[in-house]
């Protein structure tokens, strides 16, 4: 059995604020009002400032092992958890995106895409070193602010 390695969790982090730039730049695209495509592009680069975190994260721990009651405890765990409750596969977020046409999908697309990364960082808080957990912690409130700054933006435009 495989077990993670917190240098694997933390690619997975990687991996989510890629996703979330390449979203923000596809709803800047999208939008048509000045308001949204400043916002959007605001979240890309916050995202790509989430994913530079995470990186000089990633190079601090490469040999670091969260604490297991049991062998592959963490593995099967956060494995069944991003197989679960995000979106990685290419083929999945390409149909979810067919669905995003127009500003207030696309509010509503990363609004969810901001709740699934607030979910996991707190998950993965917990497995790696103490060390890391306030720049977690900060990524963690930033998105937050995302999501409650795409609730407030999608309520203007769905009136």
């Amino acid at each position: 059995m495989q077990v993670f390695a917190a240098s694997d969790i933390v690619e997975v982090a990687i991996r989510i604020e890629e996703n979330g730039i390449n979203f923000y730049k596809f709803a800047e695209q999208l939008a048509k009002q000045e308001d949204a495509k400043k916002l959007f592009i605001h979240l890309a680069e916050a995202e790509a400032a989430h994913k530079r975190t995470f990186e000089k994260l990633f190079a601090a721990m490469e040999k670091f092992m969260p604490p297991e009651q049991y062998a592959g405890e963490y593995s099967a765990y956060l494995r069944s958890y991003v197989d679960n409750n995000l979106i990685f596969t290419k083929e999945i977020m390409d149909k979810q995106l067919a669905n995003v046409t127009d500003t207030p999908a696309a509010f509503a697309f990363a609004m969810q895409r901001e709740l699934d990364s607030i979910l996991y960082y707190h998950e993965i808080k917990n497995l790696v070193p103490a060390a890391q957990h306030e720049a977690i912690e900060k990524i963690i409130e930033e998105e937050r602010k995302h999501y409650a700054i795409l609730c407030d933006m999608k309520k203007r435009y769905t009136k």
